[in-house]
């Protein structure tokens, strides 16, 4: 299948460059994923279209202040470090220019409060450091990190809180789960007063949000990992909200591959579990899972825009697209939301 399949006309000036004062303010498709119909609706309006029974599945994961500056031991050149998951200590990275930083290579930030030693490189051409400092490596990091906004978004964020859900708890993501940038914590009270579940996941966006896809055929792409747990607790909900004919909506991309990943590993139940998923979701696939998702406008080609095509068929998203495109929607990270049930 030809990436060039997921291509499709996007001003430059849709991408949203920063969030709407009311996170409820944006704008909001419902696509029907069986007929292609859709409605132009606002976003706050979503609970018209939640039953009692149904259960939206959000992911936790918190953004990590995860881009650093610091300087070179032995030369002082400037070096910066984006931080994208860690396993036994070890942080894998991207490094800017990477060329300057081998094996054994340490840098230094904020004077000394935290120095790195490169320990080894990825396939993908990334770093592996360990980190030295006193005290909590998070609050270093607090201190001395910003905020990693997405490269095409080239404005400045007055603040740091709106690149986070308002129920992001669990640390350790590269870039935020955008789908869920829509909702207030009076939103969420609203759809669960109505007998919406509401249950947690956590997956920590890693690599692969930095990483175009550079084929020529959907399949060659290989698919970047990323960690995920799913709790007890969600996992019997899921299953009790299956069985009595409820749906399963996850709200964005990553929801929706641990929801799979583990749906898939299981014969369509869900179970307490962690680990890395490498699930790439593209038109052919299955779903197991979901019987619908919430989901931000994606850029051209990109896998983001493969896996809603896998649920609501390539044509209809295409057709969707272009309505969008028309209309004026807001495009990526801080841009409006399309329910595909």
């Amino acid at each position: 299948m030809k990436v060039d399949l997921f291509d499709f006309h996007l001003p430059e000036d849709l991408i949203a460059q920063k969030p709407l004062e009311d996170r409820t303010a944006s704008r909001l498709m419902v696509l029907n994923k069986q007929t292609g119909e859709y409605k132009h609706e606002q976003f706050k309006n979503i609970i018209q279209y939640l039953h009692p029974g149904d259960c939206l599945v959000l992911n936790d994961t918190r953004v990590l202040p995860a881009r650093l500056f610091g300087t070179k031991e032995g030369t002082g050149a400037k070096i910066e470090v984006l931080l994208l998951n860690q396993v036994d200590g070890v942080w894998e990275t991207l490094v800017k220019p990477a060329k300057r930083v081998k094996k054994g290579t340490m840098l230094t930030f904020g004077d000394g409060r935290l120095q790195a030693k490169c320990v080894g490189e990825s396939e993908y051409g990334g770093r592996y450091f360990e980190f030295i400092y006193s005290g909590i490596f998070y609050e270093v990091l607090e201190s001395l990190g910003e905020m990693p906004l997405p490269p095409y978004i080239k404005e400045q964020l007055k603040d740091k809180e709106r690149y986070q859900t308002v129920y992001a708890k669990e640390r350790g993501s590269a870039a935020a789960p955008t789908a869920g940038l829509h909702f207030t914590k009076e939103l969420l009270q609203e759809i669960e007063q109505k007998g919406v579940h509401i249950a947690y996941i956590t997956l920590h966006v890693g690599l692969g949000t930095f990483r175009p896809v550079k084929v020529d055929t959907v399949e060659q792409h290989d698919m970047h990992e990323e960690f995920y747990r799913m709790p007890k607790e969600t996992a019997d909900l899921l299953n009790d909200v299956k069985s009595k004919g409820g749906r399963i909506i996850a709200v964005g991309t990553t929801s929706t591959r641990t929801l799979e990943t583990i749906a898939s590993e299981n014969n369509g139940y869900f179970k307490e579990a962690s680990g890395w998923t490498k699930i790439f979701i593209y038109p052919g696939y299955q779903f197991k899972a979901i019987d619908g998702m919430l989901t931000n406008f994606h850029l051209p080609k990109s896998t983001l825009v493969m896996l809603v095509s896998a649920l609501a068929g390539r044509e209809q998203i295409l057709h969707a697209y272009e309505a969008a495109v028309k209309e004026k929607y807001r495009f990526f990270s801080f841009g409006d939301a399309m329910l595909i049930i």
